[in-house]
């Protein structure tokens, strides 16, 4: 492969970003996307893969998701800039990143343990301190740091899961995957003064969340993509 410079790399974040313009009306979410090294968060081997508006690999089963995913989770949120956010599933660390770049404090859970090392390890590198990457236990969530004006959840779940919405701070805003293994749809649920409202984002596909308020580990046949 061809040796993957810095500036065709910000040539291909250049296209990426038109791209999501036709999708994303926030700015700010727009210049986090412009401000966060994408690259950093993939091996080497994708290095040149790293503004495609796809999914890519990142090791044991899991996924970093695509950009257009996680600008559209992230402008669901409508961060102001002095919440604390909760995510699910940290995966590569990226999306944590694009939260840092937005919000006063990010809490994130991961379950899988290289993972975690691995994500904190970059985003401490990247100098993201306002992240704080936690070792999934048997509780759904980080209820130790709730409650939260924002949570998002990076793997999809059969309903939305009692567990976070107790979690979630009034007027607090949750976006999660939900549904079957074959049909998965973004909802944005918001905490108000009626009550617990629910609006769908569209069509998604995503890695099961598993244990509690999810699927069952025995039961992961759904693929990441």
């Amino acid at each position: 492969m061809a040796r993957v410079t810095y500036s065709l790399l910000e040539r291909a974040k250049s296209q990426l970003l038109a791209e999501l313009r036709h999708d994303i009306r926030d700015e700010r979410v727009l210049a986090a996307i412009a401000s966060v090294p994408r690259e950093k968060f993939i091996s080497d081997d994708l290095r040149a893969f790293a503004y495609d508006n796809r999914p890519l690999p990142i090791g044991h089963g899991q996924t970093i998701s695509q950009p257009l995913i996680v600008a559209m989770m992230t402008e669901a949120l409508d961060l102001k800039g002095g919440e604390k956010v909760l995510e699910l599933g940290t995966g590569s660390g990226y999306q944590a990143a694009i939260l840092a770049e937005l919000t006063a404090r990010v809490v994130t859970v991961e379950r899988v343990a290289p993972l975690a090392e691995k994500a904190a390890a970059v985003l401490a590198e990247l100098g993201y301190h306002n992240v704080q990457v936690h070792l999934a236990g048997d509780t759904l969530g980080w209820p130790d740091e709730a409650p939260y004006e924002g949570i998002l959840v990076t793997a999809a779940a059969p309903a939305v899961p009692s567990a976070l919405l107790e979690q979630l701070s009034p007027e607090g805003r949750l976006v999660i995957p939900v549904g079957t293994q074959d049909v998965q749809e973004l909802l944005l649920a918001t905490n108000g003064p009626g009550g617990l409202t629910a609006r769908r984002l569209g069509p998604c596909r995503f890695v099961p969340l598993l244990g509690a308020g999810g699927w069952p580990t025995t039961d992961v046949g759904f693929p990441a993509l």
